[in-house]
């Protein structure tokens, strides 16, 4: 019997892929572990990203941040900009990026197994990333174009789903009310001698005007644009420097 919110589409993956022991994979669903990671892979902005417990599951929210920076570079008029993904995980951002325009991308994360996933979805792709296993916050931002990034940024107080106590924590909560990555990112843009044409962020969609206070206090010579997501929420902020 297919439980409840799993799609019809899904539930004939999981049949196909678990014939054998599907009691088991239903009693896992009903204890809310994700169907992403049963199936595999989930489709991201027209590319294939395996996922598992190794890395966070690639939301829909992310593959509109991806769609609007492509719009963004475009509109900017960068031709082959270098891009800098910070905390790429499984690499879906990074892939449809490299996949969809001419750039050259380099894409940092702190987990050596979240790099080896990412690695492989990008070989899956037929994409050249150049990928650095470092601490986002100590890499050097010098000579990109761009800087783009997905980061931690769930405050430990606000409550989630029970899902995504499967996926590795340190990719989702932050501290500071979540706020952590964001300013420590952008304090260090602010020292950069040759600064970044544009940075791209998901945000939590009550951040926006914190977001925008660390702009006014850390890069003032940048327009700060928030954009929301599908459902109306501020979920994307665009800072760009002209």
């Amino acid at each position: 019997m297919k439980p409840e919110l799993i799609t019809d589409l899904d539930w004939q993956l999981l049949k196909e892929k678990y014939k054998d022991n599907l009691e088991e994979i239903i009693d896992k669903l009903e204890r809310h572990y994700p169907v992403q990671y049963l199936i595999g892979y989930v489709d991201f902005y027209d590319t294939h990203i395996n996922v598992d417990e190794r890395v966070l599951i690639p939301r829909f929210e992310t593959e509109y941040l991806v769609e609007k920076t492509i719009q963004r570079i475009k509109s900017l008029k960068l031709e082959n900009p270098k891009i800098l993904e910070l905390g790429t995980g499984s690499g879906c951002i990074s892939i449809a990026l490299k996949k969809h325009i001419p750039c050259e991308v380099t894409a940092i994360d702190i987990l050596k197994d979240a790099l080896d996933v990412a690695k492989e979805n990008a070989n899956l792709n037929h994409v050249n990333i150049h990928f650095i296993l470092e601490d986002m916050l100590q890499t050097s931002y010098e000579h990109f174009d761009i800087i783009i990034s997905n980061p931690p940024y769930v405050s430990k107080e606000i409550p989630v789903v029970e899902e995504t106590k499967y996926e590795p924590q340190n990719a989702i909560f932050a501290p500071q009310e979540g706020m952590f990555f964001y300013e420590e990112i952008i304090k260090k843009v602010s020292k950069l001698k040759t600064q970044p044409k544009l940075i791209a962020f998901e945000i939590g969609y009550e951040q926006k005007s914190k977001i925008e206070k660390l702009i006014t206090t850390y890069l003032s010579t940048y327009e700060c644009v928030i954009e929301k997501d599908l459902a109306g929420k501020d979920r994307y902020a665009f800072l760009i420097h002209e």
